[in-house]
This record gives C-alpha cells, sequence and structure tokens, in this order.
C-alpha cells in the first residue's frame, strides 16, 4: 500500500512524502521500546509521538511511514529527519484507535 492510499483511508495530510514506500503492514504504539522491539519492517507506525526520537526508532526498526494522530503539529527538526531518512510523516484528526480499525486490513508479513 502507498503512502497515498494510507492517507486516503485515515483522512490524512501527508506532511512528508515517501513515493518508495511500499508498506505492508501497521502497527499501534505510543511507547518507543515496544517499537523496537515488535514492529515489523516495511510499516506504518500509528502513533501520537511527535519528536525526534520517533524518526530515529523508525529508521532502526525499517518503518517506511508514520501516522501522527489527533493532528498533533509536527516540529520541524522531526520533518527534517524524516525527509533525510525517508519516513513518510502522515497527520490525521484520528484517534490511534479510529486510524488502526481503518488500516486493519494491512496484515502483518509472516
Amino acid at each position: 500500500m502507498t503512502t497515498a492510499e494510507i492517507a486516503e483511508l485515515i483522512n490524512a495530510k501527508t506532511v512528508v512524502d515517501n513515493d518508495k514506500a511500499d508498506i505492508s503492514a501497521a502497527y499501534t504504539s505510543d511507547l518507543l521500546s515496544d517499537v523496537m522491539g515488535h514492529c515489523k519492517d516495511e510499516s506504518v507506525l500509528i502513533t501520537i509521538q511527535n519528536h525526534l526520537n520517533t524518526i530515529a526508532v523508525c529508521t532502526l526498526v525499517g518503518v517506511e511511514a508514520i501516522v501522527i494522530c489527533h493532528n498533533r503539529p509536527v516540529p520541524d527538526d522531526m520533518l527534517e529527519a524524516a525527509k533525510r531518512e525517508g519516513v513518510a510523516i502522515l497527520t490525521t484528526p484520528m484517534s490511534q484507535f479510529e486510524a488502526s480499525i481503518a488500516l486493519s486490513s494491512l496484515r502483518p508479513s509472516k
């Protein structure tokens, strides 16, 4: 699934695009150590964490896109890091629960 398809499903605004992203799973967490331990590569992370460390964790585990819920603002340093690292950022008015349900068709690779 592309970031454009995800944006359409969750009424999201694309803040940083990664047109090369091929997303096959979704993971929801606000605890970055949990993301490091359990999130699969080629995933979209659904979270409220809107800071630079989120990009670092996503780069570490191979997350290709982040959905930031509740339309939380994205700080400039996070935007710059996402562009540099090739991680897409989308913002949505939805809660983590609502976004997770909307993206439930994405299944982790076995």
